[in-house]
């Protein structure tokens, strides 16, 4: 395990194998030896890097809230920090938002090529809310805001917080207050405009059974990306390269000729 620093953060990874390189962008609250299965099935033919974002695993947490093109401007600092020129980029969940971020800007200001890219499972289209989910945000909003006025706070604190403590998803409820502020910022933005300005190779691999981005968000992608191809693996959510391995790697070897 190998550790660099970047803007005064510092950043945990991992470099195996030898040839061109795959780097691996991880999926939120993840550390990146989950994705070990993966690089393992490369290494064969590759140079494979993985690394924890800032604020994930064991890297430090990034100095404030930020949103998916930052973590893609810290990104390309990360790749000329390890002299890396080219690149296939490999993105699971959030490490997708960053990668259509890449993709999709200034090829003149990212310092490496990118050589063609694998989204799986991966985030970046808002979802649709239903009438009745937009009435529950509207409810929420406004109880938040009256809980939060000075008067009632004071006279009510300690259930105020338990009440708190349990909003939101999981991943949230477990972050620290930088790291949720960022996921606030990522869950509403959206990519969906960027995808045709991807002009690269693009392979999505998807979990038919996801509900944390849904099949409809890898075929939506599909649509737009103008050069791309979708893998659904059958039986798999979100995770579908833990939960579908055998079916998964052999998608990779297929692709990457292993």
């Amino acid at each position: 395990m190998n550790t660099v620093s970047i803007d005064e953060l510092n950043i945990r990874y991992k470099d195996t194998g030898e040839g061109d390189v795959i780097v691996i962008l991880q999926g939120w609250g993840t550390r990146l030896e989950v994705y070990d299965s993966i690089a393992n099935t490369l290494v064969s033919g590759y140079r494979v890097i993985q690394f924890d974002f800032p604020g994930f695993g064991e890297s430090t947490e990034p100095p404030e809230p930020w949103d998916p093109r930052d973590y893609a401007a810290f990104f390309i600092k990360f790749m000329k920090k390890l002299g890396i020129k080219k690149a296939t980029l490999m993105g699971h969940s959030y490490g997708g938002r960053v990668i259509i971020c890449l993709a999709s800007g200034d090829k003149s200001k990212l310092g490496f090529e990118i050589e063609k890219l694998v989204l799986f499972d991966a985030a970046g289209i808002l979802p649709q809310r239903t009438a009745a989910q937009e009435k529950k945000v509207k409810r929420y909003k406004r109880l938040k805001a009256f809980l939060s006025l000075p008067p009632v706070y004071a006279l009510f604190k300690e259930p105020i917080e338990q009440w708190k403590s349990k909003q939101g998803s999981e991943d949230y409820r477990n972050a620290t207050p930088i790291m949720r502020s960022t996921l606030v910022k990522a869950v509403n933005t959206d990519l969906s405009d960027k995808l045709p300005d991807i002009d690269y190779e693009t392979l999505l691999i998807w979990g038919e059974n996801d509900t944390a981005t849904p099949l409809s968000d890898g075929q939506k992608m599909d649509k737009l990306i103008p050069n791309s191809g979708l893998a659904v693996i059958q039986n798999a959510g979100h995770y579908a390269f833990l939960e579908q391995p055998v079916v998964f790697t052999n998608i990779l070897k297929s692709y990457f000729g292993l």
